[in-house]
């Protein structure tokens, strides 16, 4: 079977956060006449990521709020040594999201409208055609399907990182528990916790999401350049819970697991005429924090907002060239263990307000605040890896097993 006939304005390849967040951009009320558009999604169970946990800070409602799990007014970072770092957000609220909630959300809202059409199958090939581009699909019957449209957006994961002259991977696991007795206080989020053991390269800690006195996701993150056992994520989990949190007794009803590349390495965002890369494989993840969503978010905006208005959809970049600068100094940084992660993280976070170090990392700070925020860092180390940063070659670096935004 084949559908080569039909050509729809749009055509997005992965039912991801970034290709449902770019449906859903498109189909909000407000142009001239309703884009067509074709999203198609892997029935294959092994193409198709876990559930799993979004996080990111907004000020004000969002579209998607009807499917958060929680959301925060405060932070807290632990120090090594045990010092606590706390800052209450004002205008920002931190939150939490579940993939399979938001999918469930969007894809509802996309299933009432007529110009839609969900098509179920495995893009094997995507390329640049005659007035546009297709997507080369297989059904899970093994039914040939071919999906043409003016544009077309795919949302895959690489099967290669780009050249970079950093790359760190953020790894991690987590538990959903539940205490037998109160444990949590349900107003903060436990963003860095680095009284766990730390690795000989690279950084650790706890990450704690409350989701109510007695309920948490908890888990333990490393930014390194291997990834560890299952076993090891396992034993670091059982020593943060019983030692450090000291939760007591406790059940774990689910766990999480993923790895997300921080790199500087340089994603392309459009190959061809026609078809453009969206979310993690464009460059949405922040390369000094692994964060994908909001910047997701920004880049759907601005392609829906080009599009209703019948103009070129060139995807911008996701962060700004002094973030990405930025960002490329501190992981050679902790890469070449000149800056010691903790201590770096701890003391951002003490001498600058917690809603300043979000709102830099979502690139809307202004150049005096980058200033102040690059003052409150280890200035000698930052400034001679800023310096030899442009005398460093790019260079390949193995794949991880598997991939998730955070």
């Amino acid at each position: 079977m084949s559908r080569a006939g039909d050509v729809s304005d749009v055509v997005i390849v992965g039912g991801g956060a970034a290709g449902l967040s770019l449906a859903h951009a498109l189909t909000r009320p407000g142009a001239a006449r309703p884009l067509s558009l074709v999203l198609v999604e892997t029935p294959r169970p092994s193409l198709r990521p876990a559930a799993r946990t979004w996080c990111f800070w907004q000020e004000g409602p969002g579209d998607f709020d009807d499917a958060l799990v929680a959301s925060w007014r405060r932070l807290r970072v632990h120090g090594r040594d045990g010092e606590v770092v706390e800052g209450k957000l004002d205008r920002l609220r931190y939150k939490m999201l579940r993939s399979d909630g938001f999918e469930a959300l969007v894809g509802s809202r996309l299933a009432a409208l007529p110009h839609v059409r969900l098509v179920e199958a495995t893009a094997e090939t995507v390329r640049n055609v005659a007035g546009g581009a297709e997507a080369l699909c297989v059904t899970a019957g093994g039914d040939r399907v071919t999906l043409r449209g003016r544009h077309l957006f795919d949302s895959r994961p690489a099967r290669t990182l780009p050249p970079a002259r950093s790359t760190l991977l953020q790894h991690f696991e987590g538990w959903f528990v539940r205490t037998s007795a109160p444990a949590f206080d349900d107003d903060v989020v436990q963003l860095m916790d680095f009284r766990v053991p730390q690795p000989a390269h690279g950084l650790a800690f706890g990450y704690v999401l409350p989701l109510g006195s007695q309920n948490a996701l908890v888990e333990y993150t490393q930014f390194s350049r291997t990834l560890l056992s299952r076993p090891e994520y396992e034993a670091a989990l059982e020593q943060y819970t019983r030692d450090v949190l000291r939760l007591g007794r406790f059940e774990s009803h689910s766990a999480e697991a993923g790895v997300i590349p921080m790199t500087d390495a340089r994603f392309a965002r459009r190959i061809g005429p026609a078809v453009h890369r969206i979310g993690a494989v464009g460059g949405a993840t922040r390369p000094a924090t692994g964060y994908t969503f909001s910047a997701v978010q920004r880049q759907s905006k601005a392609v829906a907002a080009a599009l209703r208005d019948g103009k070129e959809p060139r995807l911008p970049a996701a962060h700004g060239r002094r973030a990405l600068a930025m960002d490329a100094v501190l992981l050679r940084a902790l890469d070449t263990g000149r800056v010691n992660g903790p201590d770096f993280f701890t003391r951002l976070f003490r001498r600058m307000s917690a809603e300043r170090v979000l709102r830099f990392l979502d690139g809307r700070t202004g150049l005096r605040e980058d200033v102040l925020l690059g003052l409150a860092t280890p200035v000698g180390p930052m400034l001679r890896t800023a310096a030899e940063l442009p005398f460093l070659p790019r260079s390949p670096f193995p794949f991880p097993r598997e991939e998730s935004t955070g």
